[in-house]
């Protein structure tokens, strides 16, 4: 069974890291045989840059990937509200897997967000 450590080791990699990732890859080279304009301004833009700005540029990407993934953790912990009524609801997130039933953003153990802090998130 999935454990809130595992969740967030995926969440990680296929999230966060692939966001980064990805990017850089469309920054260097928009796919396709006509890629939006706006992404061909970005990548001329930045291989035009020393290697040195490409780097502070990746950090920024992989900087606002933190931001973002850490967040959506957070509202999923509920230290985060999405509701601005006083009676606010609770998420809950469910992993199911051959007929077994786990709560990964419970009140027990570490929250969500601090796991993916822990992992250089």
């Amino acid at each position: 069974m999935m454990t809130k450590e595992q969740f967030v080791d995926a969440i990680k990699q296929v999230v966060h890291d692939s966001t980064v990732s990805g990017t850089e890859q469309l920054l260097r080279h928009p796919p396709g045989r006509k890629p939006d304009a706006k992404l061909v301004r970005l990548s001329e833009w930045f291989n035009s840059l020393p290697d040195k700005h490409k780097q502070n540029v990746i950090d920024l990407v992989t900087l606002a990937s933190d931001q973002s993934v850490f967040g959506f953790l957070c509202v999923l912990d509920g230290v985060r509200q999405i509701e601005n009524e006083a009676d606010k609801g609770k998420l809950k997130l469910q992993f199911e897997k051959n007929g077994s039933t786990v709560v990964l953003n419970d009140d027990s153990g570490a929250f969500l967000h601090d796991l993916f802090k822990q992992t250089d998130g």
